[in-house]
């Protein structure tokens, strides 16, 4: 039978039916209940708590006059049990320089809604890391080359995300890891042969 719903849906919930009881049942031992831990979901609506640990990581770019400090804190899921886990949960960005303020609070408030939304997080990383600067990129120390200030902000959340466990680099191929074999039993040799050669006396 079909039902005509003429008003919005605000929310819903799924109720099961009622299990039909035998009319005669025989008494049955009741079985020790399982101690399982308590997983908590994550949801828009957890509420902050009074204390949370984090990591605070400096992005120096010559595209800025002064630093940026990008904080990022971690919620404790399912804590002192084995399913421990550290979620972000939040992020600011802070500075001195004021230009870019306004989308600094916006980019940051829009991310620490995604944390807080809970699921897969990790897509940020790669859609920050592809954000290009159309004044063109720069180099910061060690020689990497970063496409735009977000970009490196992406890789921020990315280390941060790699220190909590989320995000892991990937495994090499056992092709891979033989050929890395080879190359370090290669100079293994070599080193070894260039400590044995007597020294030559010079007259």
């Amino acid at each position: 039978m079909a039902i005509k719903i003429s008003k919005k849906i605000k929310g819903y919930n799924v109720v099961k039916p009622d299990e039909a009881k035998p009319a005669v049942s025989a008494p049955v031992a009741a079985e020790p209940e399982l101690a399982t831990a308590e997983v908590i979901q994550m949801h828009e609506k957890v509420e902050r708590p009074d204390e949370l640990i984090g990591a605070t990581y400096k992005i120096k770019s010559p595209l800025f006059e002064h630093a940026l400090y990008v904080t990022i804190n971690d919620i404790v899921l399912n804590q002192g049990t084995e399913h421990e886990q550290r979620r972000p949960f939040e992020i600011f960005i802070n500075s001195k320089n004021m230009e870019h303020f306004q989308w600094i609070v916006a980019l940051t408030r829009i991310m620490s809604a995604v944390f807080r939304k809970g699921g897969d997080v990790t897509f940020l990383v790669e859609e920050l890391k592809a954000v290009f600067d159309p004044r063109g990129g720069y180099f910061k120390a060690g020689g990497t080359y970063m496409p735009s200030i977000v970009a490196e902000l992406g890789l921020v959340v990315e280390r941060h995300m790699k220190m909590i466990g989320l995000l892991h680099d990937p495994e090499m191929d056992p092709s891979q890891r033989a050929l890395l074999a080879e190359k370090r039993a290669a100079y293994e040799g070599r080193a070894k042969k260039s400590l044995k050669a007597p020294a030559t006396a010079q007259v």
